[in-house]
């Protein structure tokens, strides 16, 4: 079965070219070197592949040689994010990596810091800014919050259990898209942006040879930009409403399928901040943003696959979630003019 498509809200590119355009510089060049029409930018509810948003990232990097994307005062040059990742990757444990990364890291940067501390029973890695004009962005938080976090669960063999986040900034529209990208309880508004985990974890050993570190390096911005498929309940709702198309099965025949009551399912998505309604609807959404992108199927089809009566009932449908026909939302996204 081939992987999901996972779609980007148009909030996360309108933020990601935020240091591109802090000078004045024109967006359109990037954008279409991502396949990304610029016409997309002025649609609320717009989303792009995952592989769009990937390709924005590394033409940003390159085009401004600069790993911090023009957030920091002064460029992260290319090739920083290995020196991080080859210090860590020297370490013994997991608390060596954290603390070899963070002297690094601030070898190479003024403007923020990784710094590390402790309550009972919890580890937390934060976010020390000495720049405001730096930490008025939300996404650079997010992007170095992401970054660090996606490193060490990597160093340790891929996992890093969080216990919650913290955000030194106040929820906002992008807050829902925060639950897919950092899949654990959320505090907003304050003191540092920060990830907190079980302290035992500290003393996990780094498990990663040269050969692993080469491998991780050449896939840098897939791994630490692009949410992970969520392991949890949630992620299995997912995983056998794809693997069950064009059947699209209700809640009853999906928890029958995972081998629980239907009232058990259901409380264990709103657990989770869900419910098997928004998964279906985020399911058909990310589909046909993905097909409307890149085939030229007709509506109805589209449609009929994705389990709706009919191309109104689709258009609907679509429209509320993206603020937009799908039609109309295909020739922007196709056609920059």
């Amino acid at each position: 079965m081939k992987p999901t498509p996972v779609t980007i809200p148009i909030l996360l590119v309108q933020r990601m070219l935020s240091g591109w355009g802090a000078r004045g510089r024109d967006c359109t060049r990037p954008l279409d070197e991502a396949g990304i029409a610029p016409a997309l930018l002025a649609h609320r509810g717009a989303c792009v592949s995952a592989d769009q948003y990937v390709t924005l990232f590394r033409v940003l990097i390159e085009r401004l040689d600069d790993e911090a994307l023009g957030l920091l005062s002064r460029p992260l040059k290319c090739g920083s994010f290995a020196l991080c990742v080859r210090a860590a990757a020297s370490a013994s444990t997991l608390e060596d990596a954290i603390r070899r990364a963070a002297h690094t890291f601030r070898l190479l940067q003024d403007d923020l810091c990784i710094g590390r501390t402790r309550e009972v029973g919890l580890a937390c890695i934060e976010l020390r800014f000495s720049n405001a004009a730096a930490a008025a962005n939300p996404f650079t938080h997010e992007l170095f919050l992401r970054v660090f976090w996606r490193l060490f669960a990597w160093l340790i063999g891929g996992r890093l259990p969080i216990a919650r986040f913290d955000f030194a900034y106040a929820a906002d529209v992008s807050s829902d898209f925060h639950r897919m990208v950092f899949p654990a309880p959320h505090r907003y508004a304050q003191p540092r942006t920060a990830l907190w985990f079980d302290a035992a974890l500290l003393q996990s050993h780094v498990q990663r040879d040269e050969q692993a570190v080469l491998g991780f390096l050449a896939r840098t911005y897939q791994e630490v930009i692009i949410p992970e498929r969520s392991a949890d309940v949630s992620g299995k709702v997912r995983h056998h409403l794809q693997r069950s198309q064009p059947a699209w099965p209700d809640l009853a025949r999906t928890a029958e399928a995972l081998h629980m009551a239907a009232s058990t399912l259901q409380r264990h998505l709103l657990d989770e901040g869900t419910s098997f309604q928004t998964l279906k609807n985020q399911l058909r959404r990310d589909l046909a943003v993905y097909r409307l992108q890149t085939s030229d199927i007709p509506l109805a089809k589209l449609a009929g696959e994705l389990g709706f009566a009919d191309t109104a009932a689709f258009q609907r449908a679509f429209k509320s979630w993206t603020g937009s026909p799908p039609g109309a939302y295909r020739n922007h996204a196709r056609n920059p003019g």
